[in-house]
């Protein structure tokens, strides 16, 4: 059986990624999480034995070294971060406290045979766009903001980690990725809860940045396929999609969609950190996949159709 550690697994991509490597009976998922953003709501199915979870601070050396060198695993995914915009400009320490969590899981998995580690880096390390689309090989990093330097930061330690010890990696950037279990920290979910209840949907700045989205299964099916094909082997890839929105189209879809009485609210503009656009080139991504990617209008209707169950 292979033995698979998620780190930040009850989070929205975390938790997808969990739910769906369980239905393979030949993975045995660990998810660790401390659940500062993640829920338990978001793990996978009681109907599935092949995991467990357990909570945990990878940033805690001892509780993480606990985990990884108990269970040996053979392949390590770590998504855990402090996300989130606004908590993420509210907490520039507990952002940078990431990287220790970066540097644990590395050690670890170098000292505990891991056969491959994969990171969740995001489109933040692009930083203000130098240029459209981002490239993963040509486009410089201009990050500024700590969420964006820590994410920078990680990727320079895979890299060396290859080179100084041979320990293979595969670094994600994702752009904003929505879904059903996203929590209201980001637009796609926190637009639909206020237009569902008919409260204001509120913009910083005049809404014109643009963003492009990436639904959830599409990531997630883009990721396993790359580590059950052992693809994009020590690389980067973007992973998004790369038809640009402003916001101010995403909050009018959504009110239009769920035929909201939600009125349009334009607040201050961020200080830092609200990118005026961001684009990837999405190429590498879209030869692994082999399909369209689910287009907005079609991602929403489905995150609609599940509020609907749910309720």
């Amino acid at each position: 059986m292979i033995k698979i550690l998620i780190t930040g697994g009850a989070g929205n991509v975390g938790g997808a990624l969990a739910r769906k490597l369980v239905e393979n009976p030949n993975y045995f998922v660990v998810i660790v999480d401390n659940l500062s953003t993640g829920s338990t709501k978001k793990l996978p199915s009681k109907e599935f034995s092949n995991w467990t979870f357990v909570n945990c601070d990878v940033n805690n050396y001892t509780s993480i070294s606990e985990i990884m060198l108990t269970n040996h695993f053979d392949y390590v995914f770590h998504y855990a971060a402090v996300v989130g915009v606004q908590r993420t400009q509210d907490n520039p320490i507990m952002v940078l406290n990431d990287i220790e969590g970066i540097k644990n899981v590395l050690q670890l998995s170098k000292n505990s045979s891991v056969k491959r580690v994969f990171f969740s880096s995001s489109s933040e390390v692009y930083g203000e766009p130098v240029e459209l689309p981002q490239n993963e090989e040509t486009t410089p990093l201009n990050s500024r903001v700590p969420y964006a330097i820590v994410k920078n930061v990680g990727e320079s330690f895979f890299k060396s980690y290859f080179k100084s010890y041979d320990l293979p990696y595969t670094i994600f950037r994702f752009f904003n990725t929505y879904g059903p279990n996203q929590s209201e920290d980001f637009v796609i979910a926190k637009f639909l809860q206020a237009a569902l209840k008919g409260e204001d949907i509120t913009i910083y700045g005049d809404g014109l940045q643009t963003r492009t989205f990436c639904y959830v299964d599409d990531n997630i099916n883009t990721c396993i396929k790359i580590f059950e094909d052992n693809l994009m082997l020590n690389d980067v890839i973007n992973i998004g999609g790369a038809i640009e929105f402003t916001i101010k189209e995403v909050a009018q879809l959504i009110i239009d969609k769920t035929k909201s009485s939600s009125n349009i609210i334009h607040l201050p503009a961020l200080k830092e950190g609200d990118m005026t656009r961001r684009m990837p080139d999405n190429s590498k991504m879209i030869k692994i996949l082999q399909k369209d990617l689910i287009p907005l209008n079609q991602g929403i209707d489905l995150m609609l159709k599940y509020y609907d169950h749910k309720l």
